[in-house]
């Protein structure tokens, strides 16, 4: 069958975790199942033996299933015992068969804890990732686990080197503004949006004080090279203003110490976004480095597409894939079940007839296995 075939294409190189007289289960079956079963909605092992019970007539009308459908126990030990990474290789090898990145697309960089994948009694802590999102294409495009006692730096590092980045614009949050994660983006020909937080006292203060120099002394900057765009957005009863600023001046990108050691630095960004709900008002500025001299309103766009990655990502698999509450934990069975939903995500999200959100295409895709194909068929293109 050439769902199977295409499946075994893309998940080829998946090392069987298990020695050969213990195996009642072949792991491409396991595979498949899982996948499809957290499509159509199953969060736990036992959602998914119930989801493979349910459908074990189609499903043996193209996988073998010698011994009938794995228990949950099965699947959870299957799982644990996988090694993440060269789960994550295959998911990769996927992405990059189907989905075109193009040139000038923004790649998302950021991380997510799962809070109750954490075990006291083992000293275990939550689960942490870092995921990397293509804006145009909305697909998670890989992820990386962060290890016990590491912080996300090496991590983003070891992303940004899995990832095609020429031509591409990369946006991280401030634990990214490090000028060898710059370094390594520019090294890959991709551009970079990096956030600034106070805890970077002295780089923060510096690109701060360029601005608060304009404010003060040349507003609304008719003096010094500068770009201004600024949108309003009402809904639900809120109002919205952003307003942006970029200065590209070389004299005033000198005022940040140590600018030069920031590869290709090109221009200091500020963002202030002013919130108004009834009499309440709240205003927030962003500052950001980057690697990019355009105007104001493609830097909005791109620092908006950013925000993306919260909204599009993190947001539906806690609410809609339940992510935050899930308890699996054993070994790497939670590193893995990360790269199960990220695959029903990506895959969700590219199905456009039905006009649903990603909960109704679970939803339909678990009654109806006609419309499961047609969700599967991104993945065995």
């Amino acid at each position: 069958m050439v769902l199977i075939e295409s499946l075994k294409t893309h998940f080829a190189d998946l090392p069987d975790p298990r020695s050969d007289h213990t195996k009642q289960h072949l792991l491409i079956d396991i595979v498949v199942i899982a996948i499809c079963a957290v499509i159509c909605g199953a969060d736990t092992w036992n959602d998914i033996e119930e989801f493979g019970r349910s459908k074990e007539k189609w499903f043996r009308t193209f996988l073998e299933l010698p011994n009938g459908i794995p228990s949950h126990d099965t699947f959870n030990r299957v799982f644990a015992r996988l090694e993440p990474q060269a789960f994550q290789a295959c998911f990769m090898n996927w992405v990059r068969a189907i989905y075109d990145v193009r040139r000038g697309q923004v790649i998302s960089i950021d991380g997510k804890t799962a809070r109750r994948t954490h075990d006291q009694a083992s000293g275990k802590g939550a689960l942490q990732t870092v995921s990397a999102w293509a804006s145009a294409n909305h697909v998670v495009l890989a992820q990386r686990k962060v290890g016990e006692g590491q912080n996300e730096i090496p991590v983003i590092a070891e992303l940004l080197e899995l990832l095609e980045l020429s031509g591409c614009i990369v946006t991280i949050d401030a634990i990214g503004c490090q000028t060898d994660i710059a370094r390594q983006i520019v090294h890959k020909e991709g551009d970079y949006v990096l956030a600034l937080k106070k805890n970077q006292e002295f780089l923060y203060e510096d690109v701060k004080d360029v601005f608060d120099l304009e404010f003060e002394a040349r507003a609304p900057f008719h003096w010094v090279e500068h770009d201004y765009y600024r949108t309003v957005d009402k809904d639900h009863g809120r109002l919205e203003t952003r307003e942006c600023w970029v200065v590209t001046d070389p004299d005033y990108l000198a005022y940040v110490r140590e600018w030069k050691d920031w590869p290709a630095l090109r221009s200091v960004i500020l963002v202030r976004a002013e919130r108004r709900r009834g009499d309440e008002v709240t205003t927030e500025d962003r500052y950001y480095l980057s690697s990019l001299a355009v105007n104001a309103q493609r830097c909005l766009q791109i620092i908006r597409s950013h925000w993306g990655i919260e909204n599009s990502v993190h947001w539906i698999l806690d609410v809609v894939f339940d992510e935050d509450r899930s308890r699996i934990r054993k070994d790497n069975a939670a590193a893995n079940f990360v790269v199960l939903r990220h695959i029903a995500l990506n895959l969700l999200k590219q199905e456009k007839t039905l006009k649903r959100g990603i909960q109704g295409k679970r939803l339909k895709a678990g009654w109806d296995t006609t419309y499961l194909l047609q969700v599967l068929s991104g993945l065995f293109t």
